[in-house]
């Protein structure tokens, strides 16, 4: 019986792709570099803000102070700006809601910042519906590595078995297999099935319902 439900955030409970797209361009834009359309936004994010600042700069102009200077313009441009177009995708606060009914305790695990990861949540979701929130900190790696997983268990006292991760991209189901937990791949994200399935999900659901029926 599935006892812990752990939700990537970003493309799995929260479209925020246009938020994300809009501070790292304005960061570019200060900077003199080009932008990029939301669109490829998609397959920037994912992997951590550094990663995101990384990709999105140009090829030759990738040196640590520039790299530095541009996350630094993202963050302060972020923190202003994180939930004016960011919204809860379609069906996810019944699932939340139905879950906790069946007494599944429910769990996020990001590699946006901590910071933003929590106020996100906040401010979208309140402190009543998940029981465990948290983002990347500084020292610990990203996903796909398992330690935020860990985390996770050990704070709500359940077993691998009684766990599984939800999310939308590769990292998330690579995160799911290298803690040794089932995964769920989520389509109305920013990547693909052929990605999900790739990665080797356990299931793929193209709608939150499907989640409440597979852990139930």
């Amino acid at each position: 019986m599935i006892k812990l439900a752990i939700f990537d955030l970003d493309g799995t409970l929260i479209n925020s792709i246009m938020d994300l797209a809009d501070a790292t361009n304005y960061a570019l834009r200060e900077c003199g570099f080009p932008e990029h359309p939301v669109e490829k936004y998609n397959y920037f994010v994912g992997d951590g803000v550094n990663n995101l600042i990384l990709r999105a700069i140009p090829e030759d102009s990738r040196c640590d102070a520039t790299i530095s200077n541009v996350k630094n313009l993202f963050s302060e441009y972020y923190n202003k700006h994180y939930s004016d177009k960011t919204y809860i995708y379609e069906g996810i606060i019944p699932l939340l809601n139905n879950l906790k009914k069946k007494g599944v305790q429910l769990a996020v695990a990001s590699n946006k910042p901590d910071q933003f990861t929590k106020e996100i949540i906040t401010d979208l979701f309140g402190t009543e519906i998940f029981d465990f929130v948290q983002g990347h900190k500084e020292g610990i790696p990203h996903k796909p590595d398992s330690r935020i997983i860990k985390e996770a268990m050990s704070f709500l006292a359940v077993s691998d078995k009684e766990t599984v991760m939800i999310g939308d991209t590769n990292v998330d189901i690579k995160t799911g297999k290298n803690a040794g937990i089932r995964t769920i791949g989520c389509l109305w994200g920013f990547r693909d099935e052929h990605e999900l399935k790739e990665a080797g999900a356990d299931y793929i659901v193209s709608n939150p319902a499907e989640i409440f029926d597979i852990l139930t």
